[in-house]
């Protein structure tokens, strides 16, 4: 029972990890109908920045988690204005392939600075320490990852939803010449839109910075599991990116306890199961 408890705790911080990126790529799907490949490179940038900021400026973790988002968000307006605005017409395959492009790029530009060893960064002294749970020492560090990325998960859900805000990106994206009639700046506002589903990857990159060991290619270790993670969801479903995040994070660390050897393909496997009894996902919409 204590190791059943602590793989589901472990489990529920991975679990934060995929949820918060599948839900920047569920997003830009969902507004923009890009498949962003480029998510893991823009996921590795916000924590390589970080830990330069705080190697080559002496800045400290709490700054850059506002910073690094703020960062990789502006690269990700250039991306969008410079190469996307270009291929939303045009067949999803092109949107993968540039952005799979994109990411041998920054990860390739990272990699000839820093090579492939990972970079240490030191967990936050305000939250260094963990809490004696009785059946495990839970650190307090992957206690505030949970939170902060149900804290940003649902925020975003709420204001996508539940907000005129949200209400315009939804029906922007449908009917754009409609919206623009109602003197909303349209192609604005999907600019903006791409570069918060960016810096939501970036903002987890800043959180994994002192639980993953950085590296030019830390993003590839995720980004497979967050599109599985999205397809099973439903592709460009908010709620669903959430949850199944969550989900599938503690069933990989209950699979630890129960069945190792199957931890590193259950995503995978629950992935062809839900797509043969539902293409668009548990809470995807059948068109």
């Amino acid at each position: 029972m204590p190791a059943l408890l602590s793989q589901l705790l472990l489990g529920l911080v991975n679990g934060s990890f995929y949820a918060i990126l599948s839900l920047g790529l569920a997003v830009i799907f969902g507004l923009l109908n890009v498949i962003n490949f480029a998510h893991g490179a823009l996921f590795m940038m916000g924590a390589v920045l970080s830990w330069m900021a705080m190697n080559y400026f002496n800045v400290n973790y709490w700054v850059m988690l506002a910073v690094a988002p703020l960062i990789v968000g502006l690269f990700g307006v250039l991306i969008e204005r410079l190469l996307l605005r270009w291929i939303y017409k045009l067949d999803h395959l092109y949107g993968l392939l540039l952005t799979l492009g994109l990411t041998l790029l920054i990860e390739g530009g990272f990699r000839s600075v820093y090579g492939v060893s990972g970079l240490a960064y030191n967990t936050p002294e305000a939250l260094s320490g963990g809490t004696n749970l009785g059946f495990m020492f839970l650190p307090n560090y992957r206690a505030w990852v949970v939170v902060a990325s149900l804290v940003v998960c649902f925020a975003t859900w709420y204001a996508i939803e539940k907000t005129r805000l949200g209400a315009y990106l939804r029906a922007g994206t449908e009917n754009p010449r409609l919206v623009e009639a109602f003197g909303v700046n349209v192609p604005l506002m999907v600019t903006l839109t791409y570069g918060f589903g960016v810096a939501l990857a970036a903002f987890a990159g800043v959180l994994a910075a002192p639980v993953i060991q950085i590296s030019p290619l830390m993003g590839q270790n995720l980004i497979i599991i967050v599109f599985a993670v999205v397809v099973i969801g439903g592709m460009g479903s908010i709620m669903g990116a959430i949850l199944t995040g969550l989900g599938l994070g503690v069933i990989e660390g209950l699979t630890k306890v129960f069945y190792p050897e199957a931890s590193a393909t259950v995503v995978f496997v629950i992935m062809v199961v839900v797509l043969l009894i539902r293409p668009a996902g548990l809470f995807g919409s059948e068109k």
